[in-house]
């Protein structure tokens, strides 16, 4: 395998690891970039481009420098950045009531949801009693009213289950109300531009011959991974139509072709944020830190708010125990992060962005193949054991 690429000195573990998992773990194309205190340590990149080797050509399209791909929820982490920065601004009071900025959304008995509830998955609403076409999913006023007509699963505020989908129309929706612009366009102006990460949110056509095709790809049978059976409640409730589970990712039915152009320049910050890996790095260095030939985001204390705990234990959707913060998920068994500080989001089956304040480090990982995995993809915790393997060296 070509990898190509750079790491700092100390940080040759983390090249050894991203080679085993083109070896050991199936990679076809992925990225992986690290920062520590605002400066890039790690960028590595190979594989091929597409996931399916590329139209035509032998070999395939190289993975090259730039190369960018869709990391699904991994972008959940991006729209909850631009909620917490309008709070820090002044614009947005996470303990008001959502209906305050969008009054539409006090309807089905949701008045009592807090703005903080939605950003920790404790807004009672995973699910939509009619799912969206992909089509439909794409108009944000489509989903908007989706999500404000639609009756809570539980009483908002008393529970958590992962918001899968719809956490693209309660996030885009609030930045709209209060505003003005879609989601996109505020984090393109707001964030990633200052920032200067590789990021979009809705893929500006000018993009698009940078990003790979994706698609599910197996694990390899003899990959050296330590293998973990689901837990039978898990099985069931995936197998089980009628479950929170399968209705909270059914919430766009049938699920988006996520190669297809329109799909990519849509704006659903729940699933279809497109990044490089140093743009996945880059935006979290810059929620701790200032970041080289950028800005840094985030004040200390809000940094603290976003990864105070507001969510914790059996997850009604994911059915295995999460932990949220304002937004970020949080370092736990179900969905370990660098180190217990750490705060980020996985994208299923494979993409992860975190930050952790403590040792300054902002990791990004980003791939062509998925996985079934939900939360703790192999490939990106054989990266973050080789970092922690660095940070221990380096003391």
């Amino acid at each position: 395998m070509n990898v190509s690429g750079a790491v700092a000195e100390g940080f040759e573990p983390v090249r050894e690891a991203f080679v085993r998992n083109f070896e050991m773990l199936g990679d076809r194309g992925a990225a992986v970039a690290v920062y520590r205190d605002g400066h890039k340590v790690v960028d590595l990149w190979g594989g091929t481009r597409d996931v399916d080797g590329g139209a035509g050509a032998a070999d395939g399209a190289p993975w090259e420098q730039g190369t960018a791909q869709i990391v699904r929820s991994a972008t959940k982490g991006v729209a909850a950045a631009a909620l917490l920065l309008l709070h820090q601004r002044g614009e947005l009071d996470l303990d008001a009531p959502v209906g305050a900025y969008w009054p539409e959304y006090k309807a089905a008995g949701k008045e009592r949801t807090l703005v903080r509830h939605l950003l920790a998955h404790r807004a009672g609403v995973p699910v939509l009693d009619r799912p969206l076409t992909p089509a439909e999913a794409a108009d944000p006023d489509l989903g908007a009213a989706a999500v404000a007509a639609q009756a809570p699963a539980w009483e908002p505020g008393t529970d958590h289950g992962y918001h899968a989908q719809t956490y693209s129309w309660l996030t885009g929706e609030l930045v709209r109300r209060i505003t003005g612009r879609t989601i996109g366009e505020w984090i393109a102006d707001e964030i990633t531009g200052p920032v200067g990460a590789d990021l979009w949110l809705g893929l500006p056509q000018a993009q698009r011959a940078r990003v790979g095709r994706v698609g599910q790809v197996d694990a390899p049978a003899q990959s050296g991974a330590l293998r973990t059976r689901p837990k039978p409640a898990v099985v069931a409730a995936y197998a089980d139509p009628d479950s929170l589970t399968r209705r909270a990712f059914a919430a766009i039915t049938p699920l988006p072709d996520e190669n297809d152009p329109a799909y990519r320049a849509a704006a659903l910050p729940a699933s279809n944020g497109i990044a490089t890996a140093d743009g996945l790095a880059r935006f979290y260095a810059s929620l701790i830190g200032e970041v080289a030939g950028g800005v840094r985001l985030l004040r200390p204390e809000t940094v603290e708010l976003a990864r105070g705990e507001q969510s914790s234990g059996p997850d009604r959707v994911l059915v295995v125990n999460t932990r949220f913060g304002l937004g970020p998920m949080l370092h736990g068994a179900a969905s370990p992060l660098l180190s217990p500080t750490s705060f980020g989001h996985p994208g299923r089956g494979g993409a992860l962005g975190l930050a952790d304040p403590e040792s300054g480090v902002a990791f990004g990982y980003v791939t062509n193949g998925f996985r079934t995995s939900v939360t703790a993809d192999p490939r990106a915790q054989a990266l973050l054991r080789a970092v922690r393997t660095a940070l221990a060296a380096g003391r």
